[in-house]
């Protein structure tokens, strides 16, 4: 449905439809003046970002956040964006090409070679968040229900492997135990998160549909969703390499990347159909994916999957989150309930990743190091977030607007917080 209503939307602005004239009954014209306005926003944002040094997403967030609180200044021209049924499928895409790309960049062999530090480290760095972030949740939300205290934990799960990556790297620190330790954690925290998600966003579903849920039930869905993942995975091991030999052979041009999105768009929309996020699909699509499995295409000369990737998510990845920004209400900061909640929440999310340094087993390691880099939630924080606004309990929809913006608040403080706090641990005499 999603790829339907933007191949739609391309279709008529290749037969050419004016800015004034619609085609079919539909202008494309407000399309279009949005793209132009998310695109530019994105970049700016983005350059002003890496200026101060911090994470490009804060800049696509931050201005995105500009644009949808133009209305506080008595300008409501963007404000069909936020419920833009076009811009809102293209986010989508983009998100589910995200994960695809996160997939891609995992090494399932380097994952079984992290080690039980990094292991420990990530169980922890999962279990105490949702723990707490369930805690904060369930006092500053009494009025809401259990599902969206559940579902607040599960926001917290998340580790942002890139951000914390890229910070290593800058300052040439990648060779240290705790920076591996950090980012095999990382992964595996993301893979225990789209797990965590996958739970939680079925008992949910479920409840909605049936009441209170047995415990064979909830058993059935963790089940699933495990499932899920460790079937898709095995299945695509075995499988991918005979497609892409099959598609080697053919003449047309593209077809690797038209494979590979096929892949990825098919395991999406085949945990969506289970009900499971579709954004699970293409992360076990990534990993699924190995550079082995292409090598014809490679050894002729051609681009790798992730080269070929990169100009299509460069486009529709900003668009999730300059339009997530463009969702946050700033008016409701206006209730100190909501300030009170939000700063709560950082707290919790930060205090979380700290308790997850206690997995570290070695000596002479700098247990607090391996706590901060584990603290930015950054682009997956946010789209549990997305996916937590889109889900209805009975109608009524898990997280309300308000909630919504104080979460996106604490993914931008974590986010925010990680680079210098790193930068100033590792800058007490590591080498």
């Amino acid at each position: 449905m999603t790829l339907a209503v933007v191949l739609i939307a391309v279709q008529r602005a290749a037969l050419g439809a004016s800015l004034n004239g619609p085609v079919a009954g539909h202008d494309v014209g407000p399309v279009l003046l949005s793209l132009i306005l998310i695109i530019v926003a994105a970049k700016i944002g983005a350059d002003l970002a890496v200026r101060i040094g911090q994470p490009p997403v804060l800049g696509e967030i931050a201005l995105g956040l500009v644009v949808g609180n133009l209305a506080l200044f008595g300008f409501h021209g963007f404000e069909y964006i936020k419920t833009d049924v076009v811009i809102n499928s293209l986010a989508e895409i983009g998100v589910i090409l995200l994960l695809f790309e996160v997939g891609l960049e995992a090494d399932l062999a380097e994952m079984a070679r992290v080690g039980l530090s990094s292991t420990l480290v990530a169980a922890l760095g999962v279990i105490a968040p949702f723990g707490l972030g369930f805690v904060v949740a369930r006092a500053f939300l009494p009025e809401h229900s259990v599902y969206a205290h559940v579902f607040i934990g599960a926001v917290l799960c998340a580790t942002s492997v890139g951000i914390t990556a890229r910070v290593f790297k800058d300052l040439g620190k990648l060779h240290l135990l705790e920076a591996k330790i950090v980012l095999g954690a990382a992964v595996i925290d993301d893979v225990m998160g789209l797990l965590v998600l996958a739970i939680v966003q079925g008992i949910i579903s479920a409840a909605s549909g049936a009441g209170a849920l047995s415990g064979w039930q909830i058993a059935l869905i963790i089940g699933k969703a495990a499932g899920f993942l460790v079937l898709a995975v095995a299945l695509g091991q075995l499988l991918a390499p005979a497609i892409f030999r099959f598609a080697s052979r053919m003449k047309a041009q593209g077809l690797l990347l038209a494979v590979a999105l096929a892949i990825c768009f098919l395991f999406a929309y085949t945990a969506g159909r289970i009900g499971l996020a579709p954004i699970v699909g293409a992360f076990a699509a990534g990993l699924v994916l190995d550079k082995v499995h292409y090598r014809d295409f490679t050894d002729r000369g051609e681009h790798g999957l992730e080269d070929l990737l990169r100009p299509i998510t460069s486009f529709l990845v900003p668009i999730f989150f300059v339009l997530m920004g463009i969702r946050v209400s700033l008016n409701v900061f206006g209730s100190w309930q909501i300030i009170g909640f939000a700063g709560a929440l950082t707290l919790a999310a930060v205090i979380g990743k700290q308790i997850c340094s206690l997995g570290v087993i070695g000596k002479g390691l700098d247990r607090f190091l391996v706590g901060l880099g584990m603290i930015p939630r950054g682009e997956v924080g946010l789209i549990v977030a997305a996916i937590g606004a889109r889900l209805t309990l009975h109608g009524e929809p898990i997280i309300d607007d308000k909630t919504f913006s104080a979460v996106v608040i604490v993914v931008m403080l974590t986010t925010l917080l990680t680079p210098p706090l790193l930068r100033w641990r590792m800058g007490e005499g590591r080498s």
